[in-house]
């Protein structure tokens, strides 16, 4: 009889373990794996048939905020692996037209995020934010309004010089046969403004209102001339400015004593040592220099005040000599 209790007992014991084995299989084959993606993080979590996305997210704690994402949705019911993103919602702020708004978002586009904050793209108008796709967290974009007016404008159209050759002129001298005279333009602009503010001009179309005149010169060709009954021999001629001075007890820029024939110059027009014969005055070597003696002027030393008082300041010409 004992023994037969002692088997009876281990049916019941056997089958309450068989039982509870059913049970724990049921558990586990009951739930199915889900992945949470939230904040940079990834948890792995099973849970029951029938369950849903909200609820999954409920059971785990995670709060959402009112613009954050959920994917899929949270009333998606749990399949098997099913992967679960949270996307929190960040700021973007969007300037235009003098005004800044902020929006919180997920990621979107930044036309999206343009929509979101109630504005418009015009067709030309330009985006200024970071590169990429889609949002991120903090992130400035501005638009740039861009506009375009046609206007007409004159412009001037500089004459052109050409140049004929005079046989009775020095050489190095010029004469004018004909003034020269603008023409006039009227050009079609188009003007880009951006925000208001002009960026480019762009010239489309022009048309002649007036042609220009051209100034027509005469340039000598002579290179020898009689003065006084005598030959120069030169290079070319000047028209100079010129004055007078006298001995101060300096010396000249060459080292020499001032003389009668010595007269200062600018040394980048006429280089010391050259020969030169100024009408009026005679023959003269470049060999001194002085502060107020620049460009086309020339500074002749003569005896005594008197002599330079009379001189005082003339145009002369002035032949650089060969």
């Amino acid at each position: 009889m004992g023994i037969v209790w002692s088997k009876q007992r281990t049916y019941l014991v056997a089958g309450s373990l068989a039982a509870i084995l059913l049970l724990v299989s049921m558990f586990f084959a009951l739930q199915k794996p889900v992945a949470i993606s939230v904040d940079g993080k990834v948890v792995t979590k099973r849970v029951f048939f029938g369950s849903t996305v909200g609820e999954v997210l409920k059971a785990s704690k995670i709060a959402l905020g009112e613009k954050d994402k959920v994917l899929p949705d949270l009333n998606t019911p749990i399949k098997k692996n099913t992967d679960i993103t949270v996307l929190r919602a960040f700021k973007v702020k969007i300037i235009a037209d003098g005004q800044t708004k902020e929006i919180f978002t997920t990621p979107v586009s930044v036309k999206e995020a343009i929509a979101m904050a109630g504005f418009n793209i015009g067709d030309k108008d330009l985006v200024k934010t970071l590169p990429g796709d889609t949002t991120v967290p903090d992130q400035d974009i501005e638009i740039i309004r861009v506009t375009e007016k046609m206007v007409e404008e004159q412009q001037p159209v500089p004459f052109q010089v050409e140049r004929s050759y005079d046989n009775n002129l020095e050489n190095g001298l010029t004469r004018t046969i004909r003034a020269g005279q603008d023409g006039v333009a009227l050009n079609t602009i188009k003007v880009t403004y951006q925000n208001n503010k002009e960026v480019n001009r762009q010239v489309i179309a022009s048309k002649s209102v007036k042609d220009p005149v051209n100034k027509v010169i005469a340039m000598g060709t002579i290179t020898t001339v009689s003065r006084g009954g005598l030959r120069l021999d030169f290079h070319e001629a000047r028209i100079m400015q010129t004055s007078a001075y006298t001995y101060t007890g300096s010396n000249t820029a060459s080292g020499e004593a001032p003389e009668v024939g010595k007269v200062a110059v600018d040394p980048s027009v006429i280089p010391l040592g050259t020969r030169l014969y100024v009408e009026g005055y005679g023959y003269a070597v470049a060999s001194d220099t002085g502060g107020a003696i620049k460009g086309d002027r020339l500074d002749l030393f003569m005896e005594d005040r008197g002599q330079c008082v009379a001189w005082g300041r003339r145009t002369a010409k002035v032949y650089v000599l060969k």
